[in-house]
C-alpha cells in the first residue's frame, strides 16, 4: 500500500480506508465471515466529493461559461472513461482485491471496476484527511490544465450537433443502431452506425454503445457538414 500512497502523494492515517476502497464486492462476498466491506459505499461518497470539487473548479476557472456548458464539461471530466484513465495512470488495477471469478474474468482491467475504485479512493482520502486532501488529489489526478484540455474533445455532444444540423431541413430522421462488437467482456469495442432517412450517414466505434454512437455522429457531421458548406 505504501507504493500506492506514493503515487497518490498521500499517506493514510487510517490505512483501513484505502484497503476498503480497493475491495471489490466480489472479494468482500468471499470474505463475509471476516466482516470485510466492499468499496461500494465509498464509491457512493466519492461520486459526490468528486462532483463538488469538479463543479467548484469549473465555476471558479470559467466565470463566463453558462450553466449548460459547465454541466457538459463536468460530465466529461467525471465520466467513467475519464476515471478509468486516472486509474490506469495510478496502476490501480494492481492493488485491487477481487474475488476469484472476477480475477479470472479480467476484472483488473475492467473499465467500470477501475472507475468505481477511483471514486472510492477519492472518498477514502476525504474521510481520512478532509476535503482539502481530497481536493488536492482530485486536482492532481484529474483537474489540471492538461487533463481539462484532453476532455474537450470528449465532452462534445456530436449527436446533438448532428441533430441540429439535419433539422435545418424538414422531415429529417436520424436513427442509430449497433452493427457489431468484439473483444472480451472487460475490454469490448462496439461498432455503431447512424442512418439519415434510412441511409447510412456515418459509422464509428467505442468502448461503450454511447461512445460508439457519438463516434458515428462525429463521422456523419464531417461528411454532412462538408456537404452543407
Amino acid at each position: 500500500m505504501q507504493e500506492l500512497e506514493k503515487k497518490l502523494n498521500y499517506t493514510f492515517r487510517n490505512p483501513g480506508l484505502l484497503s476498503e476502497a480497493l475491495s471489490h464486492s466480489s472479494y468482500a462476498n468471499e470474505h463475509r465471515s471476516g466482516g470485510l466491506r466492499s468499496n461500494e459505499r465509498l464509491e457512493f461518497l466519492g461520486d459526490s466529493v468528486l462532483g463538488f470539487v469538479t463543479a467548484e473548479f469549473l465555476f471558479l476557472h470559467h466565470p463566463d461559461l453558462p450553466e449548460g456548458d459547465l454541466t457538459r464539461i463536468r460530465a466529461a471530466l467525471v465520466c467513467e472513461q475519464s476515471l478509468y484513465e486516472v486509474a490506469r495512470k495510478l496502476e490501480l488495477g494492481r492493488y485491487l482485491k477481487l474475488g476469484r471469478g472476477e480475477e479470472a474474468g479480467g476484472g483488473r482491467e475492467r473499465t467500470s471496476i477501475l472507475a468505481d475504485a477511483t471514486e472510492a479512493v477519492f472518498a477514502a482520502v476525504y474521510l481520512d484527511g478532509g476535503m482539502s486532501a481530497a481536493s488536492a488529489l482530485i486536482h492532481r489526478c484529474l483537474l489540471d490544465a492538461e487533463e481539462e484540455e484532453a476532455v474537450e474533445e470528449r465532452r462534445r455532444d456530436y449527436k446533438t450537433a448532428l441533430q441540429e444540423l439535419v433539422q435545418r431541413q424538414a422531415d429529417q430522421v436520424l436513427t442509430y443502431r449497433m452493427i457489431g462488437e468484439e473483444g472480451p467482456d472487460h475490454d469490448k469495442t462496439f461498432q455503431a452506425e447512424v442512418l439519415l432517412n434510412g441511409t447510412r450517414a456515418g459509422t464509428g466505434c467505442g468502448h461503450s454503445k454511447k461512445e460508439a454512437e457519438q463516434s458515428a455522429a462525429r463521422a456523419a457531421l464531417e461528411i454532412l457538414g462538408d456537404a452543407a458548406r
